[in-house]
């Protein structure tokens, strides 16, 4: 199975297992972990056990593990215990086994302390896969959480995120007035997506403010290409990635061939505020710089060491190439700025990236939920860790939004200076 960075890999492995066989699984891996992790997580999960056909209740399946069971130092009879004192006392009943099931599940996860490790389940793991398709409704914003904050990665332009004016690093303290200290990347993207149309109010800290602002948006039905091409002056191709999804390598090729077309020799990749996505994507599109050697190196727990060498395309080989770097750049973003820095193939321009490095492997289930799961750090072509470090620029410029003009674009400028 391909890996994806900012997420997951592609193409997904699928795993037809019986409904009952995936209950027991997930509830050994509860024996060995322990359930004392869930306390005080505020992981409520409103979402159904969907029927599969031929498959146990889960009131059976839970029921035929309810005896005394331990290993080693963990008394699993302790979690039935929890499970009948919720069910039996909690002041709204009914409580759901699902929600209880499903909760469980996240927080088994959550102990791991990885922000980019989650359990979503069946709905989260549907809204996940259409945000990567390039289509959702919410605000437009990647969220991810950075030294147990949460905070945006980057807003997407054009979308309701970036109309409101949020930036990367902005840190968000409350979702719809409810704290969100403890709150996972997963469950906070739950709660700031929503029909088109309705109202979210994020409590927003920014570096420079003396106090948080409550800033309100507008959800809408996001639909952002991946890529968009415009014809600088002086011959310069300018070329901004927004995600790495389904149709960024199409679309980026297309745009190689206009490029052509029009005989330009010299690009500017924006790569600023781009959350990442595919690792296939990353790849290959820095393939079409590098003819050959690794692109990005993958370093497992187990010691297992895996290069992913360059597809030999090279279209773009020896055309010269600034990169646009931000503290929204994260994960595939990361990949092809730092393959293109250590091979010398682009000049590298703007603020120190994200330094989200590490690969996710994403197994879905038959009931609809999914695992993403932390498998792998990663490695620049030259031995540099990415994850937390990011990418230092080799032209560092900062945006300072209250020094600049309306419509000023400081890197872009900067980046167009060097290529003169």
């Amino acid at each position: 199975m391909n890996n994806m960075p900012d997420n997951f890999s592609s193409p997904q492995k699928m795993r037809a297992r019986r409904y009952a066989s995936f209950y027991l699984t997930i509830i050994s891996f509860i024996v060995i972990f322990g359930f004392g992790i869930l306390v005080g997580q505020r992981m409520v999960v409103k979402n159904e056990v969907k029927p599969v056909a031929d498959a146990n209740s889960i009131e059976k399946v839970l029921n035929l593990y309810s005896t005394d069971r331990k290993i080693d130092t963990v008394d699993f009879n302790q979690f039935w215990r929890v499970w009948d004192e919720v069910k039996a006392k909690y002041y709204k009943q009914p409580v759901k086994d699902s929600d209880l099931f499903y909760g469980a599940i996240q927080g088994l996860v959550y102990a791991l302390n990885d922000p980019y490790s989650m359990y979503m389940p069946p709905q989260a793991a549907t809204d996940f896969m259409k945000s990567l398709s390039g289509e959702f409704s919410g605000i437009g914003a990647e969220i991810s959480v950075k030294n147990s904050q949460l905070v945006v990665v980057a807003p997407l332009p054009g979308t309701p995120a970036a109309q409101a004016g949020l930036r990367p690093g902005d840190k968000i303290l409350a979702i719809d007035k409810k704290d969100t200290a403890g709150l996972d990347a997963n469950t906070a993207v739950e709660k700031i997506r929503g029909e088109a149309g309705t109202t979210v109010v994020l409590s927003i800290s920014r570096s420079g403010w003396s106090a948080p602002k409550d800033i309100s948006i507008v959800r809408a039905k996001i639909n952002v290409p991946s890529v968009m091409f415009e014809e600088k002056t002086n011959g310069v191709a300018y070329v901004r990635i927004m995600q790495f999804n389904d149709d960024t390598i199409p679309m980026f090729l297309k745009t190689i061939k206009q490029m052509k077309n029009k005989g330009l020799k010299k690009i500017v990749l924006d790569l600023r505020s781009n959350p990442g996505g595919y690792l296939d994507g990353a790849v290959q599109m820095a393939s079409e710089w590098i003819p050959e050697g690794t692109i990005v190196t993958e370093k497992f727990s187990d010691g297992k060491v895996n290069d992913q060498k360059s597809l030999g395309n090279s279209l773009l080989d020896g055309y010269k190439t600034v990169v646009l770097v931000n503290g929204g750049s994260a994960s595939a973003s990361e990949i092809v700025a730092g393959a293109l820095q250590d091979t010398k193939k682009a000049t590298i321009v703007g603020e120190k990236t994200f330094g989200k490095g590490s690969v996710q492997d994403y197994e879905p289930f038959a009931d609809g939920s999914a695992l993403k799961i932390t498998v792998a750090g990663w490695y620049t072509p030259n031995g540099k860790s990415i994850n937390e470090l990011g990418i230092t620029p080799d032209v560092e410029v900062k945006e300072d939004y209250s020094k600049e003009d309306v419509g000023q674009d400081v890197m872009l400028d900067k980046a167009l200076e060097l290529l003169k």
